[in-house]
């Protein structure tokens, strides 16, 4: 049953799949890589699905059809950010630490690294969209409100996890804790230490940290 009919061997099917998925992932990634610098390079409004197509060497409608059009192209290219630059997602590796690392100071030295690995990445997308929504953009209006609200929901998860360690200062509530790492993990603040002022990545994530420590572990 192994062979047809005629004696030929049986197309390879699943390699064929394999190979359809993998070129396809090819070309999302393509896709993501060249609608990113684009973005960043001429605007939100000036950047057109078909020049972002003709970069990356595929058709518009593959485009829209993969990401609904620019904006499913910028959460695409905000939540991809968002992964850092590690093989494992960085919440994934932010989780671990936050379950394992003993120290109160390691691991606000490890967020702070979490954050100079991720706002390189993650804050030009998010000035991105922020610029367009105050240029009336409703669509980035909205994408701006979604990315804002999930950040957050993020840090409010990150206070739970790191009170229930026991680490920080008595008497903190886990809305008191979010709003100190939703503030360390701005884009506004990278912007202006980062992108205005001039500070290094690593820098900025040193800052946050010490930041973070003298706001939330116990004196002494």
């Amino acid at each position: 049953m192994g062979r047809a009919v005629n004696g030929a061997e049986p197309r390879p099917r699943s390699y064929d799949s394999r190979r359809r998925q993998e070129a396809a992932e090819e070309s999302r990634k393509r896709v993501l890589a060249q609608a990113r610098a684009l973005f960043l390079a001429n605007g939100y409004g000036r950047t057109t699905i078909a020049a972002i197509a003709r970069k990356a060497a595929v058709s518009k409608e593959l485009v829209y059809k993969a990401f609904g059009g620019k904006p499913g192209l910028v959460r695409a290219i905000y939540e991809q950010s968002l992964l850092g630059g590690g093989g494992t997602p960085a919440e994934e590796r932010s989780d671990r630490a936050q379950a394992t690392i003993t120290d109160p100071h390691e691991l606000m030295e490890q967020f702070g690294r979490f954050i100079s690995e991720v706002s390189p990445l993650g804050s030009p997308v998010y000035l991105l969209i922020r610029d367009a929504a105050a240029g009336g953009d409703h669509d980035m209006a909205a994408l701006l409100h979604e990315v804002d609200a999930e950040r957050y929901q993020r840090m409010l998860h990150n206070a739970r996890q790191v009170l229930g360690r026991g680490f920080l200062r008595p008497g903190l509530t886990a809305e008191e804790v979010a709003d100190v790492f939703f503030m360390s993990t701005s884009a506004e603040l990278y912007e202006t230490l980062v992108l205005k002022r001039g500070w290094s990545a690593e820098r900025f994530g040193r800052f946050t940290a010490r930041t973070m420590a003298a706001h939330l572990l116990p004196e002494g």
